[in-house]
């Protein structure tokens, strides 16, 4: 019997962080990450996460608007 050993590979990135608040859709450009090259996950240092957390809670006026569609994903006809 073997082990398989599974070894993520992580490069850094910049990403576009997207988060849902009370309803409203947010989306940061250019957010510094670690991302996993097998999964695409990415990870955040804690200060990305609270600078990421002042613009949000912090009301910083956005660099644009986007109008996003919405869609309803439902197994009923």
């Amino acid at each position: 019997m073997t082990d398989d050993f599974f070894q993520e590979t992580l490069i850094a990135k910049k990403v576009t962080y997207t988060l849902e608040v009370n309803g409203k859709f947010f989306m940061i450009e250019n957010v510094p990450a670690r991302v996993c090259e097998e999964t695409g996950e990415s990870f955040f240092s804690p200060e990305t996460v609270e600078r990421i957390q002042q613009m949000i809670w912090g009301q910083k006026k956005p660099k644009r608007v986007i109008e996003t569609p919405v869609y309803e994903f439902s197994t009923s006809s």
